[in-house]
């Protein structure tokens, strides 16, 4: 039938045909290597100073966004995987507003790493 598949022929998955395909052997060792180093934790890891930086922009701007006097991160940074793609930070700190009378508060806020956008919202329930 002119290339089409028909209910007689059944179709190969692109796995079928990848496993029945036959590779020369510095092939197989080539791909075996770059699937162990793409595992590797080292390999995916950033240096000392990325991560320093990477921090220290999380903190500046959501401290920023957060919109609270005297501001400071509470805890740890919460990085969440590159499939997410997003860095949470708890920020306390003081409401500004007038008739809040310097009442504390709390701003969950989520940084986005791709856009390097932080995104905070009220969290006064989480302690």
């Amino acid at each position: 039938m002119n290339g089409s598949l028909s209910v007689s022929e059944p179709h190969r998955s692109s796995r079928a045909c990848l496993a029945s395909a036959s590779f020369p052997p510095s092939v197989l060792v080539l791909l075996a290597s770059v699937a162990g180093l793409m595992g590797s934790p080292a390999a995916l890891a950033s240096s000392p100073a990325a991560r320093g930086a990477h921090r220290s922009e999380v903190v500046v701007r959501c401290i920023q966004a957060s919109g609270l006097k005297n501001a400071r991160v509470v805890g740890e940074l919460i990085e969440y995987d590159d499939r997410a793609g997003f860095t949470a930070a708890l920020i306390a700190g003081t409401y500004p507003q007038p008739h809040m009378r310097n009442q504390p508060g709390r701003s969950l806020c989520l940084f986005d790493r791709r856009s390097r956008t932080p995104f905070a919202s009220p969290a006064d329930s989480l302690r």
